[in-house]
């Protein structure tokens, strides 16, 4: 399989990619779709730098190797996106509907997480894999305390971004949007994916195929929930 899982201009280190994410979010204005995931990004890449740095995870180079390779997936799209070329399936529907009225902020950030943790996470699993030369399962540990923090970031999300009580109405179909989506199933299904790619890494053809239809059916999901609730 074609090395598609390198990064070519995400940030090489965890601090480069805090501070481009910084530069990111800077850069959008008020409830722009891109800048509403980015802020939780954010939160995110930020939280497990301060884990990384105060020792956490029992590898530390493995653990900041994956979350710099996985943010830097998320920051090569904006980047395609700033330079006008093509971004990858997962990530158009945000792109495409980052600044539609109609669309709510909680929408902007399930769809990003969507497709940075469907597509994004287990190629970069991969990227980890190459660049410290060890299969899937070294990585597990890594892997779950990452998702131990989106968890939780998860449900600050949807409690800060979901309506009050005074917009139950309008809320109603974002409750129900947003409770059809799960992010410990999206975790899983990016476990599986990642073990999948690395298994046929070695038959092109088979690995290029899988990524595009990942790449298809994440972004599938993302388009759904940005769904517009009113105009």
């Amino acid at each position: 399989m074609k090395r598609t899982s390198v990064t070519a201009s995400g940030p090489d280190t965890l601090d480069a990619t805090v501070a481009r994410m910084r530069e990111v979010g800077a850069g959008c204005p008020p409830r722009d779709g891109v800048g509403v995931f980015n802020s939780v990004y954010l939160t995110v890449t930020e939280e497990l730098a301060r884990r990384i740095g105060a020792g956490a995870f029992p590898d530390v180079r493995a653990a900041s190797t994956l979350t710099t390779l996985f943010a830097g997936r998320y920051l090569d799209a904006v980047a395609a996106d700033a330079a006008g070329e093509r971004v990858p399936a997962c990530w158009r529907p945000l792109f495409a509907q980052r600044r539609h009225p109609g669309v709510r902020p909680l929408q902007f950030a399930l769809a990003g997480i969507q497709a940075h943790v469907g597509h994004d996470l287990p190629l970069a699993v991969v990227d980890s894999c190459r660049a410290l030369g060890c299969r899937p399962a070294a990585l597990e540990d890594e892997f779950d305390t990452v998702g131990e923090v989106l968890r939780s970031l998860e449900e600050r999300v949807r409690e800060e971004l979901m309506p009050g009580p005074d917009l139950l109405e309008l809320a109603d179909p974002l409750t129900h949007l947003a409770g059809a989506w799960s992010l410990d199933r999206a975790r899983d299904g990016a476990w599986a994916a990642a073990r999948t790619l690395w298994v046929v890494r070695g038959v092109e053809e088979l690995g290029e195929e899988f990524v595009r239809r990942l790449d298809t059916s994440v972004g599938l999901v993302a388009r759904m929930l940005l769904t517009p609730l009113h105009r």
